[in-house]
């Protein structure tokens, strides 16, 4: 699926904080440069540690970056299907750690529970959201990976890794809580120009270490349900931005 793609880049920091103020900076000259050139910028967020961090950095230095926010818009990889105000949600993560700080008004976010009856009701009403305001080419998606090699709400041997003629799915029994999420598919995600993974700590070095291994085509496809991280590459560059301690096993 993804073996005629740009072979992916790792860039390599110190530690989480020197990663994070790195990516910070190359996303807001990314944006910038886009704004530059007359386009308004699709941008694919993603939840976690490492991920308000550099949303946080995002904020500290965009008075300087020269982002027009209010021609931003903004998605999510994958959404946890629990009410608007939990403080699972990554929108909420995301809105209280950089958009709401900055003004970004074109937030794009998943139907929380108290919202639609069922995850399927969520991906579905998710999917017109992104047909209907953007192109669905994230100019940069930035995808998490867990330490079992998941992206978005993408887990290994789930059925959701065979979905196809879908934008977003309902995705149930979680491996890791809250059971019932929504997440982009392999084919909404490699439509991204560019993937960024961001990857810290030791204990995702395995996931990193296969993320990258070098197969055969026929081994492929079975180390893809193993490690969903591999079914994702950007059309024009993937890059993996990794702390010491994720590239330790490379």
């Amino acid at each position: 699926m993804t073996l005629d793609r740009p072979a992916p880049l790792v860039e390599v920091h110190a530690d989480a904080a020197t990663l994070a103020t790195a990516v910070a900076g190359e996303l807001l000259n990314r944006i910038a440069d886009s704004q530059a050139a007359g386009h308004v910028p699709d941008v694919g967020l993603t939840g976690g540690t490492i991920a308000e961090a550099i949303h946080r950095e995002v904020a500290r230095l965009a008075d300087a970056s020269g982002v027009d926010w209010g021609a931003v818009q903004f998605y999510f990889g994958d959404e946890r299907f629990v009410p608007s105000d939990s403080p699972d949600r990554n929108v909420g993560q995301a809105r209280a750690a950089f958009l709401d700080e900055v003004g970004a008004r074109r937030v794009h976010a998943v139907p929380a529970s108290d919202e639609v009856a069922t995850a399927e009701e969520a991906a579905d009403a998710y999917a017109a959201t992104i047909r209907s305001t953007g192109s669905g080419d994230f100019d940069v998606l930035m995808l998490g990976v867990g330490p079992d090699g998941h992206i978005a709400s993408l887990f290994p041997g789930h059925a959701g890794l065979d979905a196809v003629d879908a934008i977003a799915i309902g995705v149930h029994d979680s491996p890791k809580p809250p059971p019932d999420r929504v997440s982009l598919t392999f084919e909404a995600l490699n439509r991204a120009q560019a993937v960024w993974f961001l990857v810290s700590g030791e204990g995702k070095a395995d996931a990193v270490r296969r993320g990258l291994a070098e197969l055969t085509p026929e081994d492929e496809a079975g180390a893809l349900r193993e490690t969903p991280a591999r079914g994702v590459r950007g059309t024009a560059e993937t890059v993996w931005f990794l702390d010491s301690a994720a590239a330790s096993l490379l």
